[in-house]
């Protein structure tokens, strides 16, 4: 027979010893969290550093997307362009054709071809072409121009359509690379709210003295290769000191890639928007052949690019919290050069 007696409940004794088994358990864990050592300004630095080379990189691709939504909406505007006037054109080919109808009703009736095209459904004569031998040499002339009208139309508005999904796509890709780019540069802030103000200072000292480093820097006699690689680089020259800012393109704030096609722009060159597209718009050459003006691009991914100054030092827009400045070629991982 089955027992009914009640569970043996745990005595006042065990509930006190258990109580305070967890509560030391909770006071270990909380003195372990204590103790753990706070990141030094170094690795603090570091993961900034870090964080603002991902941005840079989310940042070619943000301007990537910005360049082809700019493309598309002005094709998307052409496009459109182009179909409210081929239907204005469409309409006064109808109306023609209706004014000629009317001519052939007033003197004995109107040929049915031209009844059909003037139906409900006109689309469906351009599948009668053996029809065309029926009417007037000019009838035919109008008809034909109105179904190659037709055909032009229905062409530019399936296009249209495309590429405004295109750009719907796009913009939408440029949302998000932009929420990536705010991310990465508030978690680098947050991290820098963690040091001491005397470690803040201390590193906004060291940025202040590598921005001040322009004045001292040796660029050696090397001359450039051409002459708009000169005015390159002379106009380069002239926005040291001025911000780096994600995304700008000048003339007051610049972005790595928004430097170089701001300052080959002053020499009369349209570069590509992106670091990327930047690699292909010249000729490839190692770093030993290098000259002043060229391009410079660094990391795998080619997510940073500048200009070469001469004895070693490049020119660029380096990161967020940093101004335009000369650094060492080597403070980067260089990939090639490329000369406009």
């Amino acid at each position: 027979m089955a027992s009914h007696r009640r569970p043996k409940q745990p005595s006042r004794t065990r509930v006190t010893v258990l109580t305070a088994t967890a509560a030391a358990a909770v006071a270990l864990s909380s003195q372990a969290a204590q103790a753990a050592p706070k990141p030094s300004k170094e690795d603090v630095k570091a993961k900034v550093d870090k964080l603002y080379e991902e941005a840079e990189q989310a940042t070619e691709k943000y301007n990537g997307a910005k360049a082809k939504q700019d493309k598309l909406k002005e094709q998307v505007d052409d496009l459109q362009d182009k179909v409210a006037r081929g239907q204005e054109d469409l309409n006064k080919l109808r109306d023609g054709l209706g004014s000629m109808a009317t001519a052939q009703y007033r003197s004995g009736g109107i040929d049915p071809s031209v009844q059909l095209l003037l139906s409900s459904d006109p689309d469906e004569y351009l599948d009668r072409a053996s029809t065309l031998d029926q009417l007037s040499g000019k009838q035919a002339g109008a008809l034909k121009q109105i179904g190659d009208k037709q055909r032009t139309l229905k062409q530019q508005r399936a296009e249209a359509t495309t590429k405004l999904q295109d750009l719907a796509e796009t913009r939408k890709s440029l949302g998000e690379k932009k929420e990536e780019i705010q991310g990465k540069l508030a978690k680098a802030q947050e991290l820098l709210n963690t040091l001491t103000e005397k470690e803040r200072q201390a590193l906004a000292e060291k940025e202040e003295r590598a921005n001040r480093s322009n004045d001292r820097v040796d660029l050696g006699d090397d001359v450039p290769e051409s002459q708009r690689a000169a005015a390159a680089l002379s106009a380069a020259k002239t926005k040291i000191g001025s911000p780096y800012v994600w995304g700008a393109t000048g003339p007051s704030s610049f972005d790595c890639s928004g430097l170089t096609s701001w300052a080959y722009a002053q020499a009369g060159v349209q570069l590509d928007r992106t670091s990327q597209a930047q690699a292909n718009n010249g000729t490839r050459i190692s770093q030993d052949q290098l000259k002043p003006g060229d391009l410079v691009l660094f990391y795998d991914d080619l997510h940073h690019i500048g200009l070469y100054a001469g004895n070693g030092q490049v020119l660029h827009a380096p990161k967020p919290g940093a101004n335009v400045r000369y650094e060492s070629i080597n403070n980067m991982p260089f990939m090639f050069g490329v000369r406009v």
